[in-house]
């Protein structure tokens, strides 16, 4: 496999198909293919950077969450599951391990003295807003390989995709 004739190792995967079965046309298999991919590369390199801040991805997102609404950096935990699209259950167990580390704190509602929303701790948001700036750097030199126009494209494309996947998820 070399970058001179763009191969790549889902290119070896449909040569074997195209060997195999060439009655079914596999270039979606293709596409999905090289996008599985490249996700699974992606994850690896964005944990990295998330382990230099002593956090996972799912507990950068948390807080990252909580640091990009704005001051006061407080969310009631219906808008932070909602946003992050996960479970209350799953929710509860995040923010658990994160109060834990001191990186959240649970405060009473002024609008509602029955409920509790969450908050950065000044270490959380120390640590996130340190962790963010990092985390751009690193995604920016992760597309470095691209042209602008390339990423402009490629960022154009995956915007259709996904709103005519998430087109299709509302009719569900």
């Amino acid at each position: 496999m070399t970058q001179a004739n763009n191969e790549d190792a889902v290119e070896h995967i449909l040569e074997q198909w195209h060997k195999e079965r060439p009655d079914l046309d596999v270039f979606a298999m293709g596409v999905l293919g090289r996008m599985k991919r490249c996700t699974l590369l992606l994850e690896k390199r964005l944990d990295a950077v998330f382990a230099d801040f002593g956090m996972n991805a799912w507990e950068f997102d948390v807080m990252a969450t909580l640091r990009r609404c704005g001051a006061p950096y407080c969310l009631s935990p219906t808008a932070l599951f909602s946003s992050l699209m996960i479970t209350s259950g799953t929710l509860t167990h995040r923010l658990r391990v994160l109060e834990e580390k001191g990186w959240i704190v649970r405060v009473d509602s002024p609008q509602d003295a029955r409920s509790t929303l969450v908050r950065l701790s000044d270490d959380g948001f120390r640590r996130i807003d340190a962790a963010v700036t990092a985390h751009v750097a690193n995604e920016q030199s992760l597309l470095q390989g691209l042209s602008a126009y390339k990423q402009q494209g490629l960022n154009q494309r995956l915007a259709e995709l996904l709103a005519s996947l998430e087109g299709e998820n509302r009719k569900d």
